[in-house]
Formats: structure tokens, sequence, C-alpha cells
């Protein structure tokens, strides 16, 4: 009940107790006694009573029963103890979770490509654990495609994104970290699976499983078929490259992709492109506009100096 009270007053403009004076009030609350209470607190015990006596005024009623040497709470200050020790306990967890923040403890929230999570991501964050045993750090991982996770990143809801080349509007910092050869596939029965090296001027004829609008493949291979000056045929469209994958290998076409292990299990043939020259970059990417608590900043270091090698 007080507590309610106390809480409206202060929304209102009408307390201006401080930190000290709740800490007082807890003191002589424990110890019932003005003289071992200002000792405890380093004061001296006139201004333990005038603090005590100031935020009895602001409260507007009286905190202790003063009889003689013996100090007892009312059953006002009885209320407030308990509201102000949870105030208290929630502004101490507070501060000690920002200092474990300041020290470079605490979450640090991953985007990135299913590609990218298989192998690459989880040793990397692995040996960045290994080389700091001493520190509570914890990670989120969230998987998507190149503009949800751009987009994600930029809304706040992630602090690093591990995905293709950003587009210069988006205005983010992106420092390649690693790279994946592109490669042609196509079932095992068509008539380019007898070759082992392919000109892409040679996949125009027929038609192709394409990487739809948003993925950070289309613009890769958008400009791979760009320098050679031609246009695809493009039949079917998905983002994902492992479903591309899976539906070269029934037969709905052919397509430019990532190297993967799982195209080695897929009844499909692996072609080298021998022109033009390309291979996708992946890249570490940051909204240098916001504020990188500690661990996130020595996380993206610890990647920059080669973390993954």
């Amino acid at each position: 009940m007080i507590c309610d009270i106390l809480l409206k007053k202060i929304k209102g403009g009408g307390i201006f107790m401080n930190l000290p004076q709740l800490r007082y009030f807890m003191e002589l609350a424990h110890t019932q006694h003005f003289t071992r209470a200002a000792e405890r607190l380093c004061i001296t015990q006139p201004s333990l009573s005038h603090a005590i006596n100031q935020l009895e005024t602001e409260l507007g009623v009286p905190l202790f029963e003063r009889t003689g040497r013996t100090t007892a709470l009312t059953r006002y200050g009885e209320q407030f103890l308990t509201c102000v020790q949870q105030t208290l306990t929630t502004l101490d967890e507070g501060v000690d979770a920002l200092q474990r923040v300041a020290r470079g403890e605490g979450l640090i929230r991953l985007g990135l490509l299913r590609t990218l999570g298989v192998e690459f991501v989880p040793k990397l964050v692995a040996r960045f654990l290994a080389a700091n045993p001493d520190k509570d750090i914890r990670f989120t991982f969230n998987t998507g495609v190149t503009q949800q996770l751009l987009e994600e990143l930029l809304a706040n809801r992630f602090d690093l994104v591990f995905c293709s080349q950003p587009p210069a509007e988006f205005q983010l910092t992106a420092v390649p970290v690693s790279r994946q050869d592109l490669v042609l596939i196509v079932p095992r029965s068509h008539p380019l699976a007898s070759l082992h090296t392919v000109d892409l001027a040679d996949t125009l004829l027929y038609p192709q499983v394409y990487f739809s609008k948003g993925s950070g493949m289309r613009d890769v291979v958008d400009r791979l078929f760009a320098q050679i000056g031609g246009v695809p045929q493009i039949a079917y469209e998905t983002e994902e490259d492992q479903v591309i994958a899976g539906l070269v290998s029934q037969g709905f076409g052919i397509s430019v992709v990532p190297y993967m292990e799982l195209l080695l299990r897929l009844d499909v043939k692996i072609l080298q492109i021998s022109r033009p020259v390309w291979e996708r970059n992946f890249y570490l990417v940051s909204n240098d506009k916001i504020y990188l608590p500690p661990a996130v900043r020595q996380f993206r270091q610890y990647v920059l100096n080669g973390g993954y090698l």
C-alpha cells in the first residue's frame, strides 16, 4: 500500500528522496539504533537523524518510534522497508548487470546465413569462448536470407550479421571474412552433365532454378551473368540454396549455387565455371551508427583479427 502511495508521489514530483537516504533508512531499520547505524554508515549521528527526519517529512508519515535509546519501525516504516528492499535489490542487480557488460560480458546476438551455420560460425564462436574462459558470454544464433538479416540488424535485433555483401544504400560496415566458390549444378541426365567445366554462356539455352529477389545470392549470380552479357532463362525461384539443389536434382532446371557438401549427396553433376571467374564472399556486417557493447566489439575484433583461421 505505502509503495503504491510512494510511487504516485514520486511520479507526481512530490518526493525528492535520494539513494543515500534509502540506504540510511534500511541500515537504521536493521540495527534499530542511531549510533550503531551511523557508525556502520560512516556518517555522524546528527547527519543520520537529519536524513531520516527529512525522509519522514517528505513521506508525511513517521517511519520510526523513538523511546529513549530504543528505535523501532512503525507500521508505516515496516511497509516502507519492504518497498525499499525491493527497490534497492532491483537497482543493485541492474548496476551489477551493467558492470558485467562493461567488463565485456553479456549477450551477443548473431544473425547468419544457414550455410555459415554448419561449420564456420560454430567453430568461430567456440574458439572465441575458449579464448575468454573467465567471462560470462552468451550467444544467440538466428538464420535467414541476407535481406532479412540486414533488416533485423538495422532494427537493432541483431548485434552482428554474417551474410552476403550489403547494398551500399544500407550504409553498414561490411568486412569480408570468408568465401565460397560458385559452381553450376545440373541433373545427371542433362546435356551439360558430360562436361567437367562450363562457360556460363553455354548455360543460357537451358531453364534455370534461380535465387529469388531478397536473397543475397540473387545479386551475386546476376552480376555473374552480366559479365558475359547474358540473361538466364528463369524457370523457378526460391531463396534457399539447399532447396535449389533439391529442385535441380529432380530435373526442374540447372543452377549456379555456392559449393556445399550437400551437393555430393544429391543426384546432380557439379561443374566448375571456367568463365567468368567468380567466388562468393561472406561478410561480417555491423551498424556503426549504434552503440556496440564491449563483448560485441571484442568478438568483432576477434573475427577481424583472423579468429576464423
